[in-house]
């Protein structure tokens, strides 16, 4: 072959180079599709519990390290890579729609042998890392792929950071697509298969393209290739395994942050991730811009670390001191995707700054180390190892360790330290390798003064971080109008959620969670928190066992203690802090129900609990927090209604809450169709004394009428004195006048319910319905249209006719006097 044909051929594969990046846009596109189902799937397979992040971002992360570091050990080189890469995307959608239909099932069969508390969520964690081990091992394994296609000049690896750009372009579409269309609108199933098929298309482009294109297998690697590692190529891995860690350790933190100040729905985790994927979008085209062209890569890595010790300061500032004050009222607009925009525009303001910096990091550290192998798989295979083990470290250490332990301020601190760190070491770097060319580009006293205004610059910033204030751990969203000027009791930061403790002017005290007010001892959330537990003991005429799915304030819980019949009452709660520490700021209203012999507290997910639980219960009550929270749709699908049905005992009874306030329509719709879709001859009662926000529904294992008379005589008991007084304390004057919130069947509702989804563990749009009414008040609306068919029932209560009067007096006197307005009750 001539001269000629030789330079003819190795240029041939340029003209492909725009081609291959329309694989690595596609295949960006179905990964993140991927990750927002997966993290749907471990919510409920694992509990809305921070192990579930770490898992999906450490498996993640993982995989794709295993796949960059295997694929030149195990591919041959003589192997056409679009080739290899075509068999990968077909291999990851197959792969990914087995993940979908046999994990739950695996997770599911194995939930016996894991048990229950931290064994069992440890254990579900490790089973569903090794199922998306697989694809993501592929994943990983594509840039490397193409990587041996391309030569490993300057302008070859300027086209490595091009295609990764594209990857990351990719995903945030894929991000938005899973987050704001295909789940809002389908089911995850849906969601997968759109995935699987975009798959299935680049590998049949790929397919056709490696039948055309030329490919020439490099040659084995020198022996200098095999050399141990010069300090130049340490500190570009080291730091490239630093920025790894600062990166995710940041989403992390970040994701937890900005969810107190949006507010914590599915949404708000779509925008983050996908402007986080932006920035390093965005920061990779300027990288790979800067590769190719002749300035030292070494020295711009450097600096990309340097400025991230700014850009993560700038977030924490932003997150900490600036965003919480701006004056804008997100409440105002009841639209909302203007309230998406205003979202986006804070997360683009926090995040965009430092993702950027990561993302021009990966290119430039690609075209630093780009002279130590022939093998372009390698090199790369070299340095995405290195920044998906460092993001590892970075996800595990500061989703289980660093928050829980010592709390976001000083992991905001740690972050702007690790950045300052990974500067140093390309510093050090720079002032030992090749003296005459450091001389000539950064003179050594230029150098050596980097080195130190780097940590002192550092060492301010991080000093100058300001806390997050308390007011956001209580108002989140709500912080610039909150509803009373608080005396902040307690903040803390556990694992899985971060909680609150306030009291107003009047000494109402109030209960926190992520920025939301989940529970207080203000008469109408008391009257709800004790209608929960006593319609439930009640009506269950002879309650011995209960579960209580949600801590709260403990008032629920604390209601069943107050019946001496009541042998065992168990506790399912997900954060530990909330009975240790926050229940003994209730304990007069919870009647100090933690330190009650007969209650036991299982610190794990309810839907795992009651799975692997033998024991059968006469009474389940459930008052999860609003639906719209990322995770709490797990508690309100068919399947979980069906779990509990299945641990009642003959007779048993379940009560579960609803709320109006902050809902839609369809939503309140979802919740309701889903609960009689399992109790169809449940009902469903009204906390209408103060304003209708609530309801709680209620259904029986074997649905038999009410006893009227043994209600009353059991309430009127001695050794229900108690019981009664904890009735009458919020307002129920009477068993009657309890039994008088009864507000209709379901059956009465069937044609208001008519076309409701139905939420299930695949298609959980309930989050997605519930999270579009954040800033809705319409409560009013919807109370006004369950409460339309409501009169005294036929055939549910029996009883004396003397009391059956009684009761439907009060029902009557209690329609009359329920004409609501936005003023209040008429």
């Amino acid at each position: 072959m001539s001269n000629t044909e030789r330079a003819s051929s190795s240029a041939a594969p340029g003209k492909f180079y725009p081609l291959v990046l329309c694989f690595f846009v596609g295949s960006g596109l179905a990964a993140l599709i991927y990750e927002i189902v997966w993290f749907q799937l471990l919510e409920f397979l694992i509990g809305s519990t921070t192990v579930s992040l770490a898992v999906l971002l450490g498996t993640f992360m993982g995989g794709m390290c295993l796949g960059s570091l295997a694929f030149a050990r195990i591919i041959p080189a003589s192997f056409h890579p679009l080739s290899v890469y075509a068999a990968m995307e077909f291999g990851i959608g197959v792969i990914a729609i087995l993940v979908l239909y046999f994990l739950p099932a695996a997770t599911d069969l194995g939930a016996s042998i894991g048990g229950q508390g931290f064994t069992g969520i440890l254990f579900r964690a490790l089973l569903c890392a090794a199922f998306l081990l697989t694809p993501t091992v592929l994943m990983g394994a594509t840039l490397p792929c193409a990587a041996r296609w391309i030569d490993s000049t300057p302008k070859g690896v300027s086209w490595l950071g091009i295609f990764y750009t594209g990857n990351l372009g990719g995903a945030v579409l894929g991000c938005l697509l899973a987050g704001f269309y295909l789940l809002r609108l389908y089911d995850a199933a849906t969601a997968t298969f759109v995935a699987a098929a975009i798959n299935a298309l680049c590998a049949a482009l790929a397919f056709l393209l490696a039948a055309v294109a030329p490919h020439h297998a490099s040659a084995a690697p020198t022996v200098a290739a095999r050399s141990p590692l010069s300090l130049k190529s340490t500190a570009v891995y080291l730091t490239i395994a630093i920025s790894g860690l600062t990166a995710l350790g940041a989403q992390v933190l970040w994701t937890r942050l900005l969810s107190l100040l949006l507010g914590p729905s599915v949404y708000t985790f779509s925008i983050i991730l996908a402007v986080f994927l932006l920035g390093l979008g965005l920061g990779s085209s300027a990288g790979s811009v800067l590769a190719r062209s002749k300035r030292n890569s070494l020295i711009l890595l450097g600096w990309c670390q340097f400025f991230l010790v700014g850009a993560i300061a700038w977030a924490a500032f932003s997150v900490d001191a600036w965003l919480p004050y701006w004056p804008v009222d997100p409440r105002l607009s009841t639209n909302p995707w203007l309230t998406f925009q205003l979202d986006l525009a804070r997360c683009l303001w926090t995040v965009l700054p430092a993702a950027s910096l990561w993302g021009s990091s990966f290119p430039l550290a690609l075209a630093a180390a780009a002279a130590r192998h022939k093998d372009s798989g390698r090199i790369v295979g070299a340095v995405y190892a290195a920044n998906t083990v460092g993001a590892i470290v970075g996800v595990v250490s500061f989703s289980i360790i660093l928050i829980p332990m010592v709390g976001t301020l000083w992991a905001q601190r740690i972050l702007i330290a690790a950045a300052a760190i990974s500067a140093m070491l390309i510093l050090l770097a720079t002032l030992r390798t090749d003296v005459s060319a450091a001389v000539r580009r950064a003179p050594i006293g230029a150098v050596l003064g980097a080195l130190i205004a780097v940590p002192v610059a550092a060492a301010m910033l991080a000093y100058g971080v300001p806390p997050v204030p308390d007011e956001l751990y209580a108002f989140g969203r709500r912080i610039m109008n909150p509803d009373y000027q608080p005396k902040m009791l307690y903040v803390g930061e556990g694992m899985n959620a971060s909680v609150a403790v306030s009291e107003d002017q009047d000494r109402i005290r109030y209960f926190h969670v992520n920025g939301h007010t989940e529970a207080s001892t203000s008469p109408i959330d008391m009257r709800l928190q004790r209608m929960l537990g006593h319609l439930s003991a009640l009506l269950n005429p002879k309650p011995r066992s209960v579960l209580v799915v949600g801590f709260g304030a403990g008032v629920t819980a604390g209601s069943f203690v107050t019946y001496p019949e009541i042998k065992h009452v168990v506790i399912c709660e997900i954060e530990p802090l909330i009975p240790q520490i926050v229940s003994g700021y209730f304990t007069g209203e919870n009647y100090n129900v933690v330190k009650d012999p007969r209650v036991e507290i299982v610190y794990d997910d309810a839907r795992r609990f009651i799975l692997t639980s033998k024991e059968k219960f006469d009474v389940i009550t459930s008052d999860p927090i609003q639906p719209w929270v990322k995770g709490a749709a797990t508690l309100y699908t068919r399947e979980y209604f069906e779990l509990v049905k299945r641990h009642l005992k003959p007779g048993g009874v379940v009560t579960q809450w609803v709320p109006l306030y902050e809902s839609t329509i369809d939503a309140v719709k979802s919740e309701m169709a889903t609960f009689f879709a399992v109790f169809p001859d449940g009902s469903f009662w009204v906390n209408d004394r103060e304003g209708g926000n609530d309801v709680v529904l209620f259904g029986q294992v074997d649905p038999t009428p009410i006893n009227v008379d043994d209600v009353v005589e059991r309430f009127d008991r001695i050794d229900n004195a108690r019981a009664a007084k904890s009735v009458r304390d919020v307002g129920f004057v009477s068993a009657i006048d309890l039994l008088s919130s009864y507000a209709g069947r379901g059956s009465d509702l069937a044609t208001w319910l008519n076309g409701a989804v139905i939420n299930t563990d695949r298609d959980l749009r309930l989050q997605y319905l519930a999270g579009m009414g954040l800033n809705a008040d319409i409560q009013y609306q919807i109370y006004s249209e369950i409460m339309e068919p409501r009169r005294m029932p036929t055939g549910l209560f029996v009883g004396s006719a003397e009391t059956l009067a009684k009761l439907r007096n009060a029902i009557e006197i209690s329609e009359a006097g329920s004409h609501v307005g936005p003023g209040g009750w008429q």
